[in-house]
């Protein structure tokens, strides 16, 4: 089967095997895997996505600095009780996101999707999906390949690395997997849902990677819950047929020169950002 490193070749592998979900399974098989077994580990990625959640809405859970831990729970009871914005899809997007990064800072079992900084968007836009929608776990299975195509796109043309690329690497990347993941679940075709993956990447691009202290805790926990808010508003922008005016492979591109093109000191040192506000230099003193 052909390789695809960028959403133009995918979505001509999309039209030849008829779905994007099959066409991403497909070039797996192609590379030496097994398809049943390769079915069975995303049903298993899915599984652990869930848990992450669950896990991470313990309100006693603590991270090892103490600076998060329980705080999903706290804005899973704003929900409940009637006192957020949004309404209840995206408020559970949003406690569902904080859940499962918050798991991953206390040191939890969860899924890299992409990576471990941004493990809770895709897990969050699914479960919270699912909730709102009803879609089984068989059409998540598939909706993961889709993201699983885009991230490989991302990762083979500009990055996913916060260190490299900053956290429009990581949560910006996994916005867009996300978006694309939400289009297939609303029954959009190939085209539309790398649209939706664009317009994520659009709206995260130039996001700086700055953890407080080098720890993947703040404001890296937050930052998925901004990243599943923007994976619903760029699928619904997609789907509702609002053109993207650029190929989105040149978004991919363009976010690959602004994460070269960002200092070091906002890339993942803790020189820069967030990190060094006046009252993380002082606790460090």
């Amino acid at each position: 089967m052909q390789d695809y490193t960028t959403c133009s070749e995918l979505l001509e592998l999309a039209k030849k095997a008829g779905s994007l979900p099959q066409a991403v399974l497909e070039h797996y098989v192609s590379e030496g895997a097994d398809k049943e077994e390769a079915i069975k580990r995303m049903r298993e990625s899915l599984s652990v996505m869930r848990s992450s959640i669950q896990e991470g809405l313990n309100p006693d859970a603590k991270s090892m600095s103490g600076r998060v831990g329980g705080q999903s729970a706290m804005l899973m009871k704003s929900l409940l009780n009637g006192d957020s914005f949004g309404g209840k899809p995206i408020g559970l997007a949003s406690a569902y996101a904080l859940a499962a990064a918050e798991c991953n800072a206390c040191m939890g079992r969860i899924v890299a999707a992409p990576t471990a900084g941004a493990c809770g968007v895709l897990p969050a836009a699914l479960f919270s999906a699912q909730d709102e929608k009803g879609y089984s776990d068989d059409d998540l299975v598939k909706a993961l390949f889709v993201a699983a195509g885009v991230g490989r796109v991302i990762a083979l043309r500009a990055s996913i690395s916060g260190a490299e690329g900053g956290c429009q690497a990581e949560v910006g990347s996994a916005s867009a997997m996300a978006a694309a993941a939400l289009s297939y679940l609303a029954g959009a075709d190939a085209e539309t849902c790398m649209r939706a993956s664009g317009f994520a990447l659009m709206n995260l691009m130039g996001l700086v990677c700055d953890p407080v202290e080098g720890l993947v805790e703040v404001p890296c926990v937050y930052r998925n819950v901004v990243g599943v808010a923007c994976a619903i508003t760029a699928a619904n922008l997609a789907i509702s047929g609002i053109p993207l005016i650029m190929p989105v492979d040149e978004i991919i591109e363009a976010m690959r020169r602004v994460g070269r093109s960002l200092p070091a000191s906002l890339r993942e040192t803790g020189e820069g950002g967030c990190a060094a506000c006046r009252l993380c230099a002082e606790e460090k003193k």
